[in-house]
């Protein structure tokens, strides 16, 4: 249960406001309209201003991030003769 409190209560940043405000401003026109669409699109923004995640979930499609160990290793290279 902590984790969850503390996803939900720590790291808010710019985007994580902006998907919440557009959440709440499209679940009041989806209540007002009578709209489902726009509530079921309300819905998806406020769990991803709650939970902070965005349309790839986790950062699954980031590109991971390379040390400076890894760019100064060494390359070895091997010759090959042929007949």
């Amino acid at each position: 249960m902590s984790y969850l409190k503390n996803t939900v209560l720590s790291n808010w940043h710019l985007t994580r406001w902006i998907r919440l405000a557009l959440g709440i401003f499209m679940a009041i026109e989806a209540i007002r309209r009578l709209d489902a669409l726009s509530g079921i699109l309300s819905a998806v923004l406020l769990f991803q201003a709650a939970t902070d995640t965005g349309c790839c979930g986790t950062s699954a499609c980031s590109m991971p991030t390379k040390s400076k160990k890894d760019l100064s290793e060494e390359v070895q290279f091997e010759e090959i003769k042929t007949k």
